[in-house]
């Protein structure tokens, strides 16, 4: 037999590799039966430690995590962290695997199914620097309630990938969406969908508890410190009925409804996970999640560059193979609609973006007295705060849990003028596809500067009813010098909302900004040295801006979230952006330094600058000098600026870090 082809092996209740091993026969702690129980908002629970790092992504169909989480998923590959990736549906879709130049064939949705999951080992092969045909163990694993999962997984230098097949259909005949009719329906029930030369060869069924008991058992079994998964509440879209089609978007939203369902079962999930753990006293399992936009990605300036969107597309050359390949698999050698040039050509463009459906910087930051600093963040759905043990030390004391779940990971912070602190953050107020499924904000106040917090407190939604309100953005609030916070969010018409404490204590009502166009997520908002409060967000022509909630005059078109600082020029403000697609800073007053790269930046005056180089490293820039992160535990998402040249940020490990070069 050819040293390239698949192994074929079939182990039932067993799976590969440690932590995968602790999948078959693993039974879930049942959660407690209140389901108001499920997601406490309480804070004092115990945080689990000694973490070793791992990424955990769910998925609806093989490419997903390549179109979509690429290059996050890359950059942790890289640094040694493995991989778990959760495929839920068998990709079968109409079963026709073919391109221009083929013969025509009858549609065989298992062999689709096969090529697919071949493709899949090809490009993550690929990635670890192997054979592209690299043989990979394949066996059956068996889940919560005698269901079989096909796992994959291979070993390679050191580092390890595996992929875990649910199986899933796409279609039945009852339902053309199914995972979104098994959403919304509890009583509807899907049985799985067998590929082609895979060792499962037994069809299970799942309802809609079933599926996210397994997949909180999955959770459990390998206790991921990252989770990476698919945008649960996508942009309200209104698209003729042909393009909409033509662009596979599900009625008035932008995305795939299978995103959508299987980004909400796997928050579901988590929810279910972090119950069952707590249950009884125990830890708070440690994870951050980042949550990627889908077809999004279509609809909005790309952001990026050249060289970082040519290693992301050659990701999914291997993925889409090509018919002439031997790769030994009877089936088929990949996606072949997606293989050669196709990534880039193809007038979707999903490939050359990548956004965070909430993206903000992590963790929030504040310097308590005596000079120490304290990090907060989102972790395992709730808000933990991590002190340095000294000032300046650079090493940080347990995590102290502060509650609020479950949580969106996006947090944003606001200083008093007494020093006390305000943390706001997306609370999924409800979570459930037949019933309610509600988002909110929320904020916690600080009693004193460095102490102790009151009880959450809810600033409700600048929407009204469930739908509208799921598309609130990541919040941003800035303290102006008369002692009133403003709050600001992206809502569901792609405008801002703001609402405002005032100095007592007081909340006014939320209330929009003027619409101007609509805008991109990623809000910034500054006091300039007049004591007047900016708001500035990318739009689809430029970068809209607000001066004290009145619209002012924009800035040049940018890719993505902008930075800004105080400037003493006509417009009060220095913006630092990237043009669509460009890798290099550019600024609406003076010369740019140079700093190329790309995702989210931070900026404080001198200027000193913080952001991503264009192979993901940590840069910073200041004093006329540009220093790069060149060691320590690699980061997730994007840092933060503090002290003027400190950044600290979140490791895969679900610990916080700091740097000051």
């Amino acid at each position: 037999m050819d040293d390239r082809r698949v192994a074929r092996r079939t182990v039932f209740a067993a799976a590969a590799g440690p932590a995968a091993a602790a999948i078959a026969g693993f039974r879930l702690p049942e959660p407690p039966a209140d389901p108001a129980r499920r997601a406490d908002p309480a804070p004092g629970r115990p945080s689990a430690t000694g973490l070793r790092a791992l990424l955990m992504q769910f998925a609806a169909h093989p490419d997903d995590d390549l179109y979509f989480m690429n290059p996050d998923t890359q950059r942790l590959l890289d640094a040694g962290v493995p991989i778990v990736s959760v495929f839920m549906t068998a990709g079968e879709h109409t079963g026709k695997n073919w391109i221009k130049g083929m013969p025509v064939t009858p549609p065989d949705k298992a062999a689709y199914s096969s090529a697919r999951r071949q493709g899949l080992r090809q490009a993550y092969a690929d990635a670890l620097g192997a054979d592209k045909f690299t043989a990979w163990d394949r066996r059956v694993t068996t889940l919560a309630g005698g269901r079989g999962a096909e796992v994959n997984t291979l070993v390679h230098r050191g580092r390890r990938v595996e992929l875990v097949f649910l199986n899933l259909p796409m279609h039945t005949p009852r339902r053309y969406m199914a995972v979104p009719a098994l959403w919304k329906e509890l009583a509807f029930e899907l049985h799985t969908h067998l590929s082609a030369d895979s060792p499962v060869t037994r069809a299970d069924s799942y309802d809609h508890e079933q599926l996210i008991e397994v997949l909180a058992g999955l959770l459990a079994a390998y206790r991921p410190t990252v989770v990476h998964t698919l945008d649960p509440d996508p942009d309200i879209q209104i698209s003729d009925e042909a393009t909409r089609k033509s662009d596979s978007e599900q009625p008035g939203y932008s995305d795939h409804g299978d995103h959508t369902a299987v980004a909400s079962f796997t928050w579901a999930a988590l929810l279910r996970w972090v119950a069952a753990a707590t249950a009884g006293g125990g830890a708070v399992p440690a994870f951050t999640v980042s949550a990627f936009r889908g077809y999004y990605n279509r609809h909005w300036p790309k952001n990026l560059p050249p060289g970082v969107l040519a290693e992301k597309a050659a990701h999914l050359v291997p993925y889409g193979g090509d018919p002439t390949w031997d790769c030994g698999n009877p089936s088929g050698c990949g996606d072949y609609s997606v293989g050669g040039d196709r990534p880039l050509t193809n007038r979707k463009g999903w490939v050359r973006s990548t956004h965070y459906r909430w993206p903000a910087p992590a963790p929030a930051v504040a310097e308590e007295p005596g000079g120490r600093l304290a990090a907060y963040a989102v972790l395992g759905l709730r808000v933990v705060r991590w002190r340095e043990t000294a000032r300046a030390s650079g090493r940080w004391a347990k995590p102290e849990d502060l509650g609020g779940g479950p949580l969106a990971p996006a947090l944003a912070s606001a200083s008093l003028p007494d020093g006390r602190l305000l943390l706001f953050g997306i609370r999924f107020a409800a979570l459930s596809g037949p019933g309610d499924n509600r988002r909110e904000l929320v904020f916690l106040e600080q009693r004193f500067p460095g102490g102790p917090f009151l009880a959450w407190q809810g600033l409700g939604n600048p929407d009204r009813g469930d739908d509208r309100g799921r598309r609130i953005g990541a919040p941003v609030a800035v303290t102006a010098p008369d002692g009133r916070v403003h709050l600001f969010v992206r809502n569901a018409d792609k405008g801002v909302s703001t609402r405002v404490r005032a100095a007592d204590g007081s909340w006014r009502p939320w209330q929009p900004l003027a619409a101007q166009e609509e805008l991109q997520d990623g809000l910034t908002a500054l006091v300039d040295a007049t004591g007047r409060v900016h708001v500035l967000a990318a739009g689809r022509t430029a970068v809209r801006r607000w001066v004290d909630g009145v619209p002012a005059a924009p800035f040049p078109l940018a890719g993505g979230p902008v930075a800004a600082v105080p400037d003493p020029g006509p417009d009060h403000v220095r913006v630092f952006y990237r043009a669509p697609a460009d890798g290099l800073l550019r600024a609406t007053t003076g010369q740019a330094p140079a700093f190329e790269g790309y995702g989210l930046l931070s900026a404080a005056p001198g200027p000193v600058l913080l952001g991503r180089d264009l192979g993901h490293r940590v840069q910073l820039y200041g004093d006329g000098r540009l220093h790069t992160r060149t060691q320590g535990v690699v980061p997730v998402g994007d840092a933060v600026l503090v002290r003027g040249a400190t950044a600290v940020g979140l490791g895969a490990d679900a610990r916080p870090w700091v740097w000051r070069p």
